[in-house]
C-alpha cells in the first residue's frame, strides 16, 4: 500500500471501530487486484462486498471496480449497466467522470461508436474543466475515426497535442494523426523486421494485401506493424477482421 494509505489505516485502528477498518481494507484489496489485473477475482470480490453493509460512498466505489472488472473481462453489456447505474446515483465528480468514461469504453467496444461519441461529448459539456479532458478528447477522437469523420477526429487529436502536450494521450494522438484516412486490419507488431516480413509473406500466400507500417515510439524503439487492406468502409474492415481472426491471427482495426 502507498504510504498515505498506510497512515489512514493506522489512524483507523486508533480512532474507529473494527467495522470501519474492515471496509477500508476491502477497498484497498480490490484496488490491489485491479492493479494486478486479476479482474475475475476482483469482480467476484466486489460482488461479494456489495452484499454486505457498506456506506453509500464505499458501495459506489466497490460497484465501480465491479464494472471495471467486467469491462476488462469483455463483459461490455454488464459493464455499461454498472457504470450507468453509478452515474445515475450522482456520485462525486471524480467517480462520475470515471464511470462515464467506463460507459464510453463499454459502448465503443460493442461497436456503438455513435453512442460512445454522444456520451463523450456530453461528458465534456458536464465537466468542461475535467482533469481527464485529454482522455475524453481521445475517446471522442477514436469514435470519430471509426465513424470515418476524419476532420473532426483530427481536430480533437490536435487539441490534445496543443493543450496537453505532456500527457500520455498526446503520444497516442501523434500516432493516430499519422494514420491514413482509411481502415485497415493489423495482425501483428514486431521489433524485429524479419518477423514482420515473414508474416507478410505468409499473408500474401493467402492472397491478402499485406504490408508493413514502420513506427517509432517516443523512446526511439522501432515497431514493424503488419497490416492488411485499405478500406473506406468500416463494415468492410470488420468483415476482413473476422476472416483473419478465423485464421488465428490477433486482429485489430485501425485507426
Amino acid at each position: 500500500m502507498k504510504r498515505s494509505l498506510v497512515l489512514v489505516v493506522l489512524a483507523g485502528l486508533l480512532m474507529f471501530p473494527a467495522a470501519a477498518f474492515s471496509q477500508d481494507n476491502r477497498i484497498s484489496d480490490l484496488e490491489a487486484l485491479i492493479m494486478q489485473e486479476d479482474y475475475k477475482k476482483a469482480g467476484n470480490m466486489a460482488r461479494g462486498h456489495l452484499k454486505t453493509k457498506l456506506t453509500t460512498a464505499d458501495a459506489l466505489q466497490v460497484q465501480y471496480y465491479a464494472g471495471l472488472s467486467a469491462l476488462r473481462l469483455g463483459d461490455y453489456g454488464d459493464a455499461y449497466d454498472v457504470f450507468r447505474e453509478i452515474v445515475g446515483e450522482r456520485p462525486g465528480v471524480d467517480l462520475h467522470e470515471k464511470a462515464s468514461i467506463g460507459m464510453i469504453d463499454a459502448l465503443y467496444m460493442q461497436g456503438y461508436y455513435e453512442n460512445a461519441l454522444k456520451e463523450a461529448m456530453s461528458l465534456m459539456s458536464r465537466h468542461p474543466r475535467s482533469e481527464m479532458m485529454s482522455l475524453i478528447y481521445l475517446k471522442a477522437a477514436r469514435s470519430n475515426l471509426k465513424l470515418a469523420r476524419w476532420t473532426r477526429a483530427k481536430e480533437l487529436l490536435q487539441r490534445i497535442l496543443k493543450e496537453y502536450p505532456q500527457s500520455f494521450e498526446s503520444v497516442v494522438a501523434r500516432q493516430l494523426l499519422d494514420e491514413k484516412q482509411y481502415f485497415t486490419v493489423q495482425v501483428g507488431a514486431f521489433t524485429e523486421q524479419s518477423r514482420a516480413e515473414h508474416l507478410v509473406k505468409e499473408l500474401i500466400q493467402r492472397k491478402e494485401y499485406a504490408y508493413i507500417v514502420e513506427n517509432k515510439a517516443p523512446d526511439g524503439k522501432v515497431f514493424y506493424r503488419v497490416r492488411v487492406g485499405e478500406m473506406t468502409a468500416l463494415k468492410d474492415a470488420q468483415a476482413l477482421e473476422s476472416k483473419l481472426s478465423g485464421f488465428g491471427y490477433p486482429t485489430r482495426i485501425y485507426p
